[in-house]
């Protein structure tokens, strides 16, 4: 028997749309208890591939005009940056050419990248914040200025149109560049089961994997039923602000931990999403409904996805009676089909409930009426 106190996730199926440590951010949930549904929104360009790096790589180097301000944006993004250069025999010569700028690191982790690559920050913002990091350079004027920017998958637009309006010649360097997954299979079935109901909240760790999301949406003519169901059904979760911009632009509401970190996110999942539990008492029995699962008195009960449809709309109002018909119109509205679904179906579809309950008096059958819970009506 699962414990639904130690496994705060147990019950529920969350969507991973990384491509980068996905396979430790699904542990992580699956460790509370969760099922994960895999969906990879983007695809890495390999560092030694990526022409636009070295091309930037080497303006840098060649360039007799040298690099006024160099800004780490990110740990691992740095240390890619140094170790492509190196393998492109202008490691020493890309070192040589950030040591003779003032290197600002954007947070701690890229604090470690630039100490390790041999080279000292000159300054880091104690919020990890790019619009603080932007107003510490524009504070100091930036007129005439080279900077060099080393970027992490999305583009920092605002940021790098802010330097260059006052004034700053800036080379933006691309690393880790960011496209569309190499099978969009995996995020195109991840997206039919979230708009199926089958996914209570779907994560994300980079803007990309979530612009991906959105535009795949688009192509499959699902895009306005993503957008209403991320807002009004499923519980979106990001790892910071930056990565949940393309989703909060259109009205989506992303819950974000404090700290940018893959294990605070799923902290904050894990906090998140048993709150929007219902709980209710029924026939003396403490009754919870979950994503996927039902807890009757303590006792996770996994329930399919047609009888679980039912189960929410009966407890919508507890103890109001649903007729035949009105149920009919929820499964076809479940199953996105019309025809095929009808009260025998419903019939079938509660039997199967009360059998993944264990106890059949929950749901109460009224004659010449329909269905109800048990719930004492007032």
């Amino acid at each position: 028997m699962t414990d639904p106190q130690t496994a705060p996730l147990a019950g529920y199926t969350v969507g991973v749309t990384a491509a980068r440590r996905a396979d430790e951010l699904g542990a992580l949930m699956e460790r509370k208890g969760a099922t994960v549904v895999h969906g990879p929104a983007i695809r890495i360009i390999p560092l030694a591939d990526d022409s636009e790096l070295l091309a930037a790589t080497t303006r840098l180097v060649e360039d007799p005009v040298p690099v006024d301000v160099a800004v780490a944006t990110t740990g691992i993004g740095f240390r890619g940056w140094v170790e492509a250069a190196e393998g492109w025999g202008l490691g020493d010569r890309l070192i040589a050419a950030l040591g003779r700028s003032r290197v600002l690191a954007r947070g701690p982790k890229a604090k470690g990248a630039v100490r390790a690559a041999g080279l000292t920050e000159d300054w880091s913002p104690e919020s990890e914040a790019s619009a603080e990091l932007l107003a510490h350079l524009l504070e100091g004027g930036v007129a005439g200025k080279r900077i060099a920017v080393q970027i992490h998958g999305e583009p920092l637009r605002e940021f790098i149109d802010a330097l260059r309006a006052a004034g700053a010649d800036v080379v933006e360097v691309p690393v880790y560049r960011w496209t569309g997954p190499a099978d969009p299979g995996p995020l195109e079935r991840l997206i039919e089961a979230v708009l199926g109901g089958q996914v209570d909240a779907l994560t994300f760790t980079s803007a990309p994997a979530a612009a991906s999301v959105l535009e795949t949406a688009d192509r499959l003519g699902r895009f306005d039923q993503l957008v209403t169901t991320l807002t009004d059904r499923v519980l979106v979760v990001g790892v910071g602000h930056i990565t949940a911009a393309p989703l909060t632009r259109l009205g989506i509401p992303v819950v974000c931990p404090e700290r940018a970190r893959i294990g605070a996110l799923v902290r904050e999942l894990a906090v998140a999403l048993p709150a929007r539990a219902q709980r209710f008492t029924v026939c003396a029995s403490e009754v919870e409904l979950r994503g996927q699962a039902v807890v009757v008195d303590g006792d996770l009960r996994p329930v399919p996805p047609a009888p679980m449809a039912l189960l929410r709309a009966l407890a919508a109002d507890p103890g109001r009676v649903l007729s035949r018909p009105a149920l009919v119109g929820v499964l076809r509205r479940h199953s996105g089909r019309e025809v095929g679904v009808d009260e025998h179906a419903v019939e079938t579809a509660v039997g199967r409930l009360r059998a993944a309950l264990g106890a059949p008096g929950l749901v109460q059958t009224v004659v010449k009426r329909g269905y109800r819970l048990a719930v004492p009506v007032p």
